[in-house]
């Protein structure tokens, strides 16, 4: 016997959340968040400048924008992974992989110094690793994978377009500014290595849409560098291939 015979309603599966379209334009404040005027520029200086308060409230940020502005999580990478685990062990292997190709191959072809001076100190510092795994798994695998790819691809998206030129300039641009955004305390060589992997990991995303994985790359490739860094395996590892 059919619903129709029935006379009941058909049951409409409901899509998965990051799937759902926006709500219409009636919420001005949700128009504004997703435009370029003067609410939207805030929005974006405010996320941009939120980090020099607490790490990495930027990110935390642009979780409530996109809520408030009911932008759909999609468009900044958060879709639900076909498996969890797949994307967890993938990131894993590529981001410690990823990184000993950069330590042990790039870097030293660049003209690196094999020591990083910066993060030097935590060569058997264990008070200094607590502090450190919040910053490589929260701050930068969470808050870095979603303001600089998610956030940042969404924003430039609106303005170049989503053709492959306006990918290649939107992945030239944010691994540009997140490069420069390790200067400050790596210097010319965290530069160097920031552009890379910002040209990598912003080349997969353009590609995917999905920034779940990247967020377990990026965490996985620093842990590589800081138990590298605190076994004092940095020259062995620089050294593996070019001595």
């Amino acid at each position: 016997m059919t619903s129709d015979a029935l006379n009941l309603p058909e049951q409409v599966p409901t899509p998965p959340v990051e799937s759902r379209a926006a709500p219409p334009s009636g919420d001005r404040v949700a128009s504004r968040l997703r435009g370029f005027g003067p609410v939207g520029l805030l929005a974006i200086l405010v996320i941009a400048l939120a980090d020099f308060v607490v790490k990495p409230l930027s990110a935390v940020l642009v979780l409530v924008w996109a809520w408030r502005s009911h932008t759909p999580w999609r468009e900044i990478g958060y879709v639900r992974p076909k498996s969890w685990t797949g994307s967890l062990a993938v990131g894993l292997v590529f981001g410690g992989a990823f990184k000993f190709l950069m330590k042990a191959i790039v870097m030293p072809l660049l003209g690196a110094d094999p020591i990083n001076q910066s993060y030097h100190y935590l060569v058997g510092n264990r008070a200094a690793l607590p502090g450190m795994l919040f910053a490589m798994i929260v701050i930068a695998g969470f808050g870095e994978e979603t303001v600089f790819r998610g956030y940042l691809f969404e924003r430039l998206g609106k303005l170049f377009g989503t053709g492959v030129a306006a990918k290649v300039s939107i992945v030239l641009l944010t691994s540009a500014v997140f490069a420069l955004g390790h200067y400050s305390d790596q210097g010319l060589a965290g530069v160097e290595q920031a552009t890379i992997t910002g040209l990598v990991f912003g080349t997969i995303f353009a590609v995917t849409g999905r920034i779940w994985m990247l967020m377990c790359a990026h965490a996985a490739y620093d842990l590589t560098a800081l138990a590298i860094i605190y076994w004092n395996l940095e020259a062995d590892v620089a050294h593996l291939v070019f001595r």
